[in-house]
């Protein structure tokens, strides 16, 4: 390694909203978090959530919104039938326009 081109690595004290206080290796002496082994979520097996500006409550608004007006996918088959519906008709129009145009071919014969 070259000597002077790397910063100087220390051991740091690091420090956790939750008051949890641990010993490092960092090129700062002092870190500050948020969240640590002892209080985050995966660790401890509870769940929290952090809900800022209500971003939460609008999204489980939202999926009861469309559980009660049914999900995504009875909508598309809905959109599909209809669909299908509307084939059936063309092709039925299409057969009988077909047909009449076959009884006038034979009338004028």
């Amino acid at each position: 390694m070259k000597p002077g081109i790397h910063p100087n690595y220390v051991d740091a004290t690091v420090t956790c909203s939750c008051g949890n206080v641990f010993t490092t290796r960092s090129t700062k002496p002092e870190l500050r978090t948020d969240l640590c082994s002892v209080c985050h979520p995966f660790y401890t097996g509870e769940q929290r959530i952090v809900d800022t500006a209500g971003q939460v409550e609008r999204f489980t608004r939202r999926m009861e919104t469309a559980a009660a007006s049914g999900s995504k996918k009875s909508k598309r088959q809905r959109r599909l039938a209809d669909r299908a519906d509307r084939l059936a008709a063309q092709e039925a129009s299409a057969t009988d326009a077909s047909a009449e145009e076959a009884e006038a071919v034979a009338a004028e014969a």
